[in-house]
């Protein structure tokens, strides 16, 4: 999993990604914020390259959470905290997030962080558009997707 954080609008974008390798972590930043924006990862090798002109680093690993750079601090912490709420929800909540529906539980939770600094009008406004065409029937859910589902296998009854 990876994600964005645009500090301006305060949104995140995030999702399931099948590497770590440069050109997959790369990919997902490039396809979701523009050409000309501050990007601001960890030390992970796979951000160090093509990633925008304005990159900075902070070694998290080493114990650096925040630094500064040109006037601008440079952290993580946005989206580590939208991390720590999926992995408290998996822990305290969900108890079992399967492969198979991982980008569902990371979507969901990306919609409970952007919509959070809404009020109640705007929420239901927001919920209602959200909505329309957007039917999860059964076969939906329940498709072959190549990802495990994390079930016991039952035993067959006689």
């Amino acid at each position: 999993m990876t994600g964005v954080k645009d500090r301006e609008a305060n949104r995140i974008s995030a999702g399931v990604i099948e590497g770590t390798d440069a050109w997959t972590l790369q990919s997902f930043v490039e396809d979701h914020v523009s050409s000309d924006a501050r990007v601001f990862t960890d030390e992970h090798g796979g951000y160090i390259g093509a990633l925008a002109a304005d990159h900075a680093t902070v070694n998290s690993s080493g114990g650096e959470c925040v630094r500064e750079k040109d006037g601008v601090k440079v952290h993580t912490n946005g989206n580590g905290s939208f991390w720590s709420m999926l992995k408290r929800a998996h822990a305290d909540s969900f108890h079992k997030i399967s492969p198979k529906h991982l980008d569902r539980y990371v979507q969901e939770f990306v919609g409970r962080h952007n919509v959070r600094e809404l009020d109640t009008v705007e929420l239901m406004r927001d919920l209602l558009a959200g909505i329309r065409g957007g039917r999860l029937t059964c076969a939906a859910l329940i498709y072959d997707n190549g990802k495990s589902s994390g079930a016991k296998p039952t035993a067959p009854t006689d």
